[in-house]
């Protein structure tokens, strides 16, 4: 590792990551709703036992995705913790609907072992949304190892990996990144394209109009996920 790079301290990245045989990508894919994955346990017959989140807009929404899981000849056994419906806008969660759930499946089906041997640190939930796993994780070293660190998981698991979001360790706010992590898909998209866009720059770069028709929506709905994206953003006691 150079001087320069320890004294960067190393990478946070975001990786979104298709790879075949895996349950959240098929189930996210088939349904409305997401998932996020927060931690992996291993049990005493060879499989692991996963704890996720199923988030989404409606209760039918995420039902859809829990029965969905239960049918897939990629998971062994669904546990339904408990149910939370209801959140407001200023809370966490990512969607209107969760449930917890742990999911038992076959640990070759994942990518994350690739990962990790390779020195990627998962260091927060990864959202799972529209067939697409989305890693953020921790990178000790420099972008062209990492990008050559990639390439060899992309041909180990015939994987397609896209760098979506890559920073030096110490240039961005931890806080701002995981409150980012308690919007809904729709309050992201829309948040993410006003920023693309320059809508929040002065002058700005482009009309409400321009940006509910660019994201497909009107403009009354853009403008209730900006209000609630901006809340969940700023609230200083999240």
């Amino acid at each position: 590792m150079s001087n320069a790079q320890s004294q960067h301290g190393g990478l946070q990245l975001t990786l979104s990551i298709w790879h075949p045989d895996c349950w959240t990508l098929e189930v996210t894919d088939k349904t409305a709703a997401g998932l996020l994955a927060h931690g992996v346990y291993n049990t005493q017959n060879g499989s692991v036992k996963g704890l996720f989140t199923a988030y989404a807009d409606s209760i039918s929404d995420v039902e859809a995705l829990i029965d969905a899981t239960r049918d897939s000849s990629l998971t062994d056994s669904v546990l339904e913790l408990r149910e939370r419906h209801g959140a407001t806008g200023t809370g966490s969660s990512p969607g209107n609907t969760t449930r917890e759930l742990f999911v038992e499946y076959d640990p070759d089906n994942t990518i994350s072992d690739s990962l990790l041997s390779r020195g990627f640190i998962h260091n927060d939930p990864v959202r799972v949304r529209h067939g697409r796993e989305h890693w953020p994780v921790f990178f000790p070293d420099s972008r062209d190892e990492a990008e050559s660190l990639l390439d060899e998981i992309r041909e180990e698991q015939s994987a397609d990996i896209e760098v979506t979001r890559i920073t030096s360790a110490g240039g961005g706010n931890p806080k701002q990144l995981r409150r980012m992590d308690r919007l809904s898909d729709s309050q992201r998209e829309a948040f993410e394209l006003a920023r693309q866009e320059d809508y929040y720059a002065w002058p700005r770069g482009i009309s409400t109009r321009e940006l509910a028709s660019k994201l497909g929506v009107s403009k009354t709905t853009l403008l209730e996920h900006l209000r609630k994206a901006e809340a969940k953003l700023l609230d200083p006691d999240q």
